[in-house]
Formats: C-alpha cells, structure tokens, sequence
C-alpha cells in the first residue's frame, strides 16, 4: 500500500472516530434534556397531587373562593386559572400583530440606518429585567388606568377601587416584554425566506406589499408560529412585573379588576405557606405546568400540520 493510500486510511480513521465522538456528546447532551423534563414532570406530580386528593379535584380547580389561611380555609383557584387564560391570550392578541409587523419593518422595509437604530432598541428590550417592567408599569401605567378608572365607575357604588393595578395594566405589561421574542425571531424567520421567492413574486407583477403578505410571511409561517410559541411561554411564565401591576386579588378576569395569575399566586404566598397551603401552592404549579404543555403540544401540532399542507 502507497504512502498516499496510508495518510487517506488515516484520515479516514480520525474522522470517523470525530464523529463517532460527536455522536456521542450529543447523545449524552439530547439524554440529559429528556432528563430534565422528566424529572421536572415527576418532581410536579409527586408534589402537587397530594392536596388534590385532600382538598378534591373540584374544590380546587372550580372554587371560586381562595382564603387559605381562614379558620373553614377555601382554595378554590378557578379565578386565578381564568385569569392566566384570559391575560396570556389578550397579551398575545396585542403583543404578536405588533412584534410580527415590526419584524416585517426591519427585514424587508426600513431603511438600514433606521433598522440599524431600531433593531439594537427591541435587543434591550429583551436585556431588561422583567421587575424593571414592573417598576415603570407601578410608576406610570398603575397611575394612568386609576385616572380612567375614577372616570369610569364615578357613581358605580359596587365597583371595588384597584388605583390602577388590574387586568389591563397586566396585559399591556405582557404585551410589552413579549414583543422582543415575536420580532426577533420573526425576523430571523423572514430573512430565512430564499430570495428567489420574492424575486419571483415580483416578477409577476406583484407589489412589495403584496408579496409580504402574500409570499414571504407564508413561507416564514413556521419560525413566526415558534415565536408565538416562546411569547406566550414568557407571558405565561412571568411573575415579578405582573405581581407588581395587577393587584393580586383572587377576583373574576374583568378589566378593572384587581387580579391574581396562577405564577402571582405561587410567589405572593410561598414564603410563609406551610402544611396544606403549601402543598396547594405546588397544586398551582402543577396546573401551570400542564397549562404550558397543553399550550407547546397544540401549537406544535398546528405547525406540523401546517408545514405538511405546504409540503
């Protein structure tokens, strides 16, 4: 055999045996993941089914009372499941028209001086601490939505006076720090799109606009749906800002009032929780986890099923 054979079967050895490595590591790391989830799952079960079966499924996820530390204690948190629903999917209708559009502005439309300026803007954005939001929402939106509020219910003799901190300021807050997630990656998923799709469309004669609207967001349907996946994930996980701005009473999911979502629920009360209420507490928690779940599998399986119409 040639030398020049010799060094080929050489280098043939060494990559495979680089792959055969690679393979490796990230089969451990993809192993340490499915880990992850797993024993977060059963951590969630172990700990919050015990006060289900003390309390009962139906006191629990359809009371409407929540006093846990009352001499007859109530848990109900039919309330407070409502008012996450409620509040993530308000907080999506407004945050994602308006992060995908924005999206559509940097990538296809601005100019590059302008995109040059907005585009490290909505990247602080995303830097800034979720409590900082809280902050400016007490100081500045609080005081605004109590203006409205006074306006609103003047001669109302049964409406209870938040001074601002209700569902509205928690949605607009929502709405807000969802925003960096939809447009950087919306953005990512349109400049993602081949150019000869856009070139095409143009060649047809179709306007710049419409080949936006037409062609280019449809083919980044998938990456601006995982946005929407990660926005709702962060609006439906956040819980200093909201603790700050909503209230946190358990009341019914209206505008004005003062309301308490499943994630506010657990950080308000935990610190002196024990015995029963604690362990409803992880109850809450493990709502919230199968609230999440349940929100990844349906979205996920709207984008497969879109991706095999366009296929």
């Amino acid at each position: 055999m040639s030398d020049a054979q010799n060094r080929n079967s050489l280098v043939k050895k060494r990559k495979s045996a680089t792959e055969e490595t690679a393979q490796i590591i990230f089969t451990i790391c993809a192993s340490f993941t499915i880990l992850a989830v797993l024993s977060i799952t059963v951590y969630m079960i172990i700990n919050g089914t015990p006060a289900l079966f003390k309390v009962g499924i139906k006191e629990i996820l359809f009371g409407t009372i929540w006093k846990p530390t009352a001499a007859d204690p109530k848990f109900g948190i039919l309330y407070v499941i409502l008012t996450s629903i409620v509040g993530t999917l308000m907080a999506v209708l407004l945050g994602v028209p308006i992060g995908v559009l924005t999206a559509v502005f940097l990538a296809e439309v601005a100019p590059k001086r302008l995109a040059a300026i907005v585009k490290p803007a909505v990247e602080l954005l995303a830097g800034i601490p979720s409590v900082i939001y809280g902050l400016l929402g007490l100081m500045i939106l609080n005081p605004l939505m109590y203006k409205w509020e006074l306006i609103l219910f003047k001669d109302s003799t049964t409406h209870q006076f938040t001074g601002g901190a209700n569902l509205i300021s928690a949605v607009l807050v929502l709405a807000i720090m969802i925003l960096p997630t939809v447009i950087n990656m919306s953005e990512t998923a349109i400049r993602a799109v081949h150019p000869q799709l856009k070139s095409s469309s143009l060649a047809l004669g179709a306007s710049h606009m419409q080949t936006i609207f037409k062609v280019i967001l449809p083919a980044a349907k998938s990456g601006i749906m995982t946005a929407i996946v990660l926005g709702i994930g962060r609006a439906i996980g956040e819980a200093m800002a909201i603790t700050l701005v909503s209230g946190s009473s358990v009341n019914i999911p209206l505008p004005f009032n003062s309301v308490r979502f499943l994630t506010t629920a657990i950080v308000s009360e935990m610190g002196y929780a024990s015995d029963l209420h604690r362990q409803v507490l992880f109850t809450i928690g493990l709502v919230l986890f199968a609230f999440i779940m349940i929100i990844n599998l349906i979205l996920e399986k709207i984008i497969k099923s879109g991706g095999e119409q366009d296929a």
